[in-house]
Parts: C-alpha cells; sequence; structure tokens
C-alpha cells in the first residue's frame, strides 16, 4: 500500500491484553493463557497487514505470553515437589494489575479536566447553548485502536470470498479516503464506521479507508466514539481542532495585498 503510518498516541502491547481480558470477561488473576495468546496473535497478524509502526513492542510480549504458555504446558518436576510451584503467569499478573491501576487513576485525572473545561467563564450564544444541550443528551467513550482494528476484522471476515481475492487496479489512496471521509463529515454530524467499510468495494480499500480514519485520529481531525465498549463505532469531526472561520477572509471583501 506505501503507507507507513506512525501511531504514537495509540496504546500498547499491555492494553491489549487488558482489552482482550476485559472483551472476554476473564477475571486477570486467572487467565486462560492459550485463548489469550490466540487472540493476541490475531491482533498483531492485523497490526502486520496494516503496516503500523508499533509492532515490534507487541511481538516481545507476544513471546512473553508464548513462553507462560509454553511453561504451563510443561508437566511438573517431581524434583521440586516439596516446594510450591510458582505460577508461571504471576508475573504478568501483577504487571497488568499495577498498569491497570495506574490507567484508571490517568482516566480519572483526563476526566476530572475534561470536565473542569466544560465551564464557561460566560453566557454562550444560543447556537453555542443549544449544541452543549444536544451534546449532554448522549454519553460516548473514545474507542481505542482495538476497538478499530476489532471492527476492522469484523468487517474483513464478512466481505465475500470472491470479491477478497478478485485482483482490481488500485483506484484509492490513504489521502483520497482521508479527503471523502471529511466531505462525508461536512454532510453528515456522524458516520457509523460499520457503513464506512460497507461502501468499499472491495477488501483493500476497506484497509485503506481504516488508514484514513486512523491518520485523522492521529492528526485529531476526527473522534472514533462508543456509546458502549465493544458496540458500533461512529466517527465525527474533533470541534476542538476546527479552526473558526476568519471574519476578514469571510465578508467577501478582496484580500489585502
Amino acid at each position: 500500500m506505501g503507507y507507513k503510518l506512525r501511531l504514537d498516541i495509540f496504546e500498547g502491547p499491555l492494553d491489549l491484553l487488558l482489552f482482550l481480558i476485559k472483551k472476554n470477561d476473564i477475571d486477570i488473576t486467572d487467565i486462560p493463557i492459550a485463548k489469550i495468546t490466540e487472540q493476541y496473535m490475531e491482533y498483531i497478524e492485523m497490526m502486520k497487514m496494516l503496516d503500523l509502526d508499533m509492532v515490534g513492542d507487541f511481538l516481545v510480549m507476544a513471546a512473553t505470553l508464548m513462553q507462560i504458555k509454553s511453561k504451563m504446558l510443561l508437566p511438573p518436576d517431581p524434583t521440586e515437589a516439596e516446594q510450591e510451584e510458582e505460577d508461571p503467569r504471576d508475573d504478568l499478573v501483577r504487571r497488568l494489575q499495577e498498569y491497570k491501576k495506574f490507567k484508571e487513576i490517568a482516566d480519572e485525572l483526563k476526566e476530572k479536566e475534561l470536565r473542569q473545561r466544560d465551564f464557561f467563564a460566560r453566557v454562550p450564544d444560543e447556537e453555542t447553548k443549544s449544541q452543549l444541550i444536544e451534546d449532554a443528551k448522549e454519553v460516548f467513550f473514545e474507542a481505542s485502536l482495538f476497538d478499530l482494528i476489532n471492527a476492522l476484522s469484523d468487517a474483513l471476515r464478512k466481505v465475500p470470498e470472491e470479491v477478497i481475492h478478485k485482483i482490481t487496479v488500485e483506484e484509492f489512496t490513504v489521502e483520497q479516503k482521508i479527503h471523502d471521509v471529511l466531505h462525508c463529515l461536512l454532510q453528515e454530524t456522524r458516520i457509523s464506521l460499520r457503513d464506512l467499510f460497507r461502501r468499499a468495494r472491495t477488501k483493500e480499500e476497506m484497509v485503506v479507508t481504516f488508514l484514513a480514519i486512523l491518520e485523522l485520529v492521529r492528526l485529531k481531525e476526527i473522534k472514533a466514539v462508543q456509546k458502549r465498549l465493544f458496540e458500533d463505532i461512529e466517527i465525527l469531526r474533533n470541534t476542538d481542532n476546527m479552526v473558526p472561520p476568519d471574519p476578514q477572509k469571510t465578508d467577501g471583501s478582496p484580500a489585502k495585498e
């Protein structure tokens, strides 16, 4: 595809593990390593296909999971029968619990910052007030990278086999899809990610659309949000990053030399 995407704003290997634990409703102290390792490798394969810049860090964690899995498959050492053998997962569980605790604190601080930002020192105009009331009706959560990959994976599984294997000339680029997504958001307030994938004619077009979404999220041009975890993802403009129009350029007067 010739498009290398740097995702310095997204999560890391421990975030993916926590995502899978939550998705599978698993007790963090009793992780089914074989199942989690299999799903973890599926996400890495998706990252490789998308040529994401961050795969290396995830491969290190994958090696750790494989090592734990191997240890758990080995029969117990009879010479160490008298000693209580440590669970190979214990170190990983400790790391996850500690990371989860710091992540929850960071999320709580971020939420407080957002609440503080919503206070206005002046009375908003009618249009702003109307928008604030409309936004307050629904609560959304920002979708993570893994939510987005999960949505793409589901969409790709639903593409008919004959379409997946059909050889076509590349007719689209990430830059073009970025333009298309922003154009759609001029006509609609928000777009379902699922609907965006449905508009794609081929598997490759679907992947390019996905990369365009990731790039727009990275540039803070759009937000990917969910009403509830693991539900449909919606795309909307990031109003915090939109530059208000310059009245000097929109009053119809000629530009000054």
